[in-house]
């Protein structure tokens, strides 16, 4: 598996306090990744390093087959270089469509004033409609967001920003407030979409985790702790003392 995303003996500090302390973390090309840590392991600060919310006071972020530094760039060139993010709480135009939510995310080049005298056609109607099949939303694709369950905003999300055609997606907490069957529809979505992108979850849920099947992340005191399938997880001394103990 070639190499993504490579964050290299990274730290940063929050008014004395180390939040990342040289941590180093790698991502595939078409990889899915579960992170778990306890409140404070750093989960958000990492994500918040990868995106270019937060510069690191030492280390690097790489990204691609080149292996560019994004400590380089903003924040909006580095969503535009391929990394999405979806925050636990999702966020939709509530008053808009799911169709016209999906419709305004496509990765299209357009000015103000093309937005203006857009024209629906056939090349993003297809897009749209394959995105409504992956997001499992085609029956709603009329219904307004506000309209739409909690499980079914946060598909709507994760459909906005496939819209973009992100290399990896950053996750955070996506089965929270899900009921079973969206839990379940969740999984899988996850599991399919990581076949032609990396897929990064942050989660605490550890059923939801081990449903994911998937290569885990276990993060401390800003530093990882732990690496592996779930079940060396799971039976891992210092990883159950200072989380799944808890």
């Amino acid at each position: 598996m070639s190499q993504l995303l490579h964050v290299d003996n990274v730290s940063v500090t929050f008014d004395g306090f180390k939040a990342i302390n040289k941590l180093s973390f790698d991502i595939g090309n078409c990889e899915l990744r579960a992170i778990i840590g306890p409140n404070g392991a750093g989960k958000t600060t990492l994500m918040d390093i990868i995106t270019g919310k937060t510069r690191p006071d030492s280390g690097d972020v790489r990204w691609g087959d080149t292996g560019i530094s994004l400590l380089r760039f903003s924040e909006a060139r580095i969503a535009q270089m391929g990394i999405g993010r979806k925050f636990q709480k999702p966020t939709v135009f509530e008053n808009q469509s799911v169709y016209e939510n999906l419709l305004m995310s496509l990765n299209n080049n357009r000015n103000p004033f093309s937005v203006l005298t857009y024209k629906r056609n056939r090349a993003d109607d297809e897009k749209i409609q394959n995105l409504l099949h992956q997001i499992s939303l085609q029956s709603q694709k009329g219904f307004l967001a506000g309209q739409l369950s909690h499980g079914q905003k946060q598909w709507l999300e994760i459909g906005m920003l496939l819209a973009q055609d992100p290399k990896l997606l950053l996750v955070d907490e996506p089965a929270a407030g899900m009921t079973a069957p969206e839990r379940k529809i969740t999984v899988n979505l996850l599991k399919d979409l990581s076949h032609t992108r990396a897929i990064v979850v942050v989660e605490h849920d550890m059923e939801f985790i081990r449903q994911l099947n998937c290569r885990v992340t276990v993060l401390h005191e800003g530093a990882v702790l732990a690496e592996g399938q779930i079940d060396f997880i799971s039976n891992n001394q210092d990883v159950i003392e200072v989380y799944l103990g808890r």
